[in-house]
């Protein structure tokens, strides 16, 4: 007899979720955000090496210049080059930007994490002392530092830096508070583990990713906010460059050299738009349901 053999059927495999980047790639507002980014830290980092011109190099008897090869942007009322001074003033935002989201990130998450971690007393007294930071937003802290200390780019960055401060807590808190609630936080718990332990190894790397997509908008407003405060003359101070300042500077020479106003609000605005754009892509990203809805 002939052995009669059976075919097994095939097992169809289960289609693997695409990798971030691949996803990242296809993600439009992601790109255009990664892209406008990009070109505001590499404008930063070029003014570190290089400017067509000085910044504090002023030429009066070529002032006001419409752009030229020698002036790709023109210059403003000082006869100071408008492209030097625009990359300059990434630079400036640039370190406003990390330095500020640095205060909020640090000291707010480490108080969300402890008001997650203790609750109680620990938990409303940390959100009170958030509810009375909310009360000082960063122009009038800016304010208050100036009055006492004097205009200058470190008491700008000091106002922003604790503007972040309970925005960070109340997000950390809020997301910290889903994480202590599940299974394998109690598991741990069983386990013997400490509550430092727990928030360090469990909590804290599952709202990463919440964390990071709120430094990148948090990073846009730093840098309207520092852009704000130049331009009310409480944020850098001359010779550095502000693209704030510049548009202070400009709005005197508005029908004379509107060109003067256009170039450092069209630099704001994209920069701004750059982070938010990669905000919301960095969300959608990150979001397991999102990411494997795509």
């Amino acid at each position: 007899m002939n052995a009669i053999t059976l075919d097994k059927p095939a097992v169809a495999a289960a289609p693997k979720a695409p990798g971030f980047w691949r996803r990242a790639t296809g993600h439009r507002s992601f790109m255009v955000g990664a892209v406008l980014s990009g070109l505001l830290i590499a404008a930063a980092v070029l003014s570190l090496v290089w400017t067509p011109w000085s910044v504090s190099e002023m030429d009066m008897a070529n002032k006001m210049q419409s752009p030229t090869w020698a002036h790709w942007l023109g210059t403003d009322a000082y006869g100071r080059d408008v492209a030097s001074l625009l990359l300059a003033g990434a630079r400036a935002s640039i370190l406003v930007g990390v330095i500020a989201v640095g205060i909020g990130l640090v000291v707010g998450t480490a108080l969300g994490l402890l008001a997650a971690a203790r609750r109680g007393w620990v938990e409303e007294a940390v959100m009170r002392f958030t509810d009375f930071s909310l009360a000082f937003p960063a122009i009038l802290s800016a304010i208050m530092l100036t009055a006492v200390f004097g205009a200058g780019l470190v008491n700008a960055i000091i106002a922003i830096g604790i503007y972040n401060i309970p925005t960070f807590a109340r997000i950390t808190r809020a997301s910290a508070n889903a994480i202590w609630s599940r299974e394998y936080v109690a598991a741990a718990r069983a386990c013997g583990k400490g509550t430092f332990s727990i928030t360090m190894q469990h909590v804290l790397p599952n709202i990463s990713a919440v964390l990071i997509v709120q430094i990148t908008i948090r990073f846009a407003v730093a840098i309207l906010a520092e852009a704000a405060l130049s331009y009310l003359g409480m944020g850098t101070q001359p010779p550095q460059a502000s693209w704030g300042r510049m548009l202070s500077e400009a709005q005197t020479l508005m029908f004379q050299a509107p060109l003067l106003a256009v170039f450092p609000g069209m630099a704001i605005a994209l920069a701004v738009l750059g982070l938010n754009l990669l905000g919301d892509g960095l969300r959608d990203l990150l979001d397991p349901r999102l990411a494997r809805a795509r």
